[in-house]
């Protein structure tokens, strides 16, 4: 496989992996949008709500890269509608420290292995996808009002850690039903000359783990 839109497994891929980062990023504001109602006070409501409007515009340019292949951006993001539906439904948050979790452990494991896909396809595709995943304030926020939480009531500790390997075990799982389901997507990262290997499969995982494992310990939970 080339990474040229004249092959055509190439390009049926891309659209795959551009049409489930669209679709993440469109369930991403709605699911911080609501989540920002459970927030302690005002202030950070409004942070949630700054986070939430931030996905809707990385959506818009992810819409917009696919209309620029010329596809329609609604049939792209059709396969994956019951798989990202899933994972939301499975790991919706019962408080507001478990939304700020979902959003630093979930979506950050989530988000590391999109940008690890971005090594596997076109440089303007990989570019877009970089940015479009770079933190934007969220990590600080979290981590600062997390361990607030944490410190002035040591029993969150517990179940915060708890909830943070729940949501990993889900992300992951979400992103294997996706691969499954889509075998255009796994040949983006194994085929042709520069595709992993089972060892560097094996080592892409590790980096996720290692990643996970730090922004747990970030947190001030155990991994």
């Amino acid at each position: 496989m080339t990474r040229s839109m004249d092959d055509p497994r190439y390009r049926a891929g891309l659209v795959d992996l551009l049409g489930l980062l669209a679709y993440g990023e469109l369930q991403g504001f709605a699911r911080m949008a609501a989540d920002a109602a459970m927030a302690d006070n005002l202030t950070d409501q409004a942070e949630m709500s700054s986070f939430a409007a931030a996905e809707l515009r990385q959506f818009q340019r992810l819409r917009d890269r696919l209309v620029e292949l010329d596809v329609d951006p609604e049939a792209a993001m059709a396969p994956f509608v019951d798989t990202i539906n899933g994972f939301h439904a499975s790991t919706a948050p019962s408080d507001w420290l478990e939304s700020l979790v979902k959003l630093y452990v979930g979506d950050g494991i989530a988000d590391d292995f999109y940008v690890e896909m971005a090594e596997f396809v076109d440089p303007d595709t990989a570019e877009l996808i970089r940015s479009v995943f770079a933190d934007r304030g969220q990590a600080d926020f979290v981590v600062t009002t997390v361990r607030e939480a944490i410190a002035a009531d040591p029993r969150n500790a517990g179940r915060l850690a708890l909830w943070g390997r729940r949501l990993v075990g889900e992300a992951l799982s979400q992103a294997q039903r996706a691969a499954a389901e889509r075998e255009t997507l796994t040949e983006l990262l194994v085929a042709g000359d520069d595709g992993l290997d089972l060892e560097g499969v094996g080592e892409l995982f590790s980096r996720l783990t290692a990643a996970h494992t730090a922004r747990m310990e970030a947190l001030g939970l155990a991994p």
